[in-house]
């Protein structure tokens, strides 16, 4: 099997759990005012991207583990958690402007593409 295939196979399986639990997440907890399920799960799938980056730094044999937790998982958990890495590797390289950049374009634009995307489709 090519590396390409296998690493595939290790993102997608990974992905397919995290989008599973993170419906089981929804499903369960259920919001009124605050949608507490999606904030439950951009915390701990930032969390969890962290911890996994912070042992595939540590760990060279880790490679396989950081595409099937960080890029699988939490990527299929919740795509805040890649945003929120990305995010700190910005600060970490001193990159300020870049960071503000990216946060705030990321939240007005989404925010705009969502509304769009939902006013072309009512």
């Amino acid at each position: 099997m090519s590396v390409l295939v296998k690493n595939i196979l290790l993102v997608g399986m990974g992905g397919m759990a995290g989008s599973m639990l993170r419906y089981l997440v929804a499903h369960f907890i259920k919001h009124d005012s605050l949608p507490y399920a999606t904030f439950a799960v951009n915390i701990v799938g930032s969390l969890l991207i962290g911890l996994v980056m912070g042992l595939a730094a540590r760990e060279p044999d880790f490679a396989n583990w950081r595409l099937l937790l960080a890029t699988g998982f939490c990527g299929g958990f919740t795509t805040f958690s890649a945003f929120t890495w990305e995010n700190l590797q910005l600060i970490y390289h001193a990159r300020y402007g870049a960071f503000l950049l990216y946060t705030v374009g990321s939240l007005v634009l989404g925010l705009a593409a969502v509304t769009l995307g939902y006013r072309i489709t009512k």
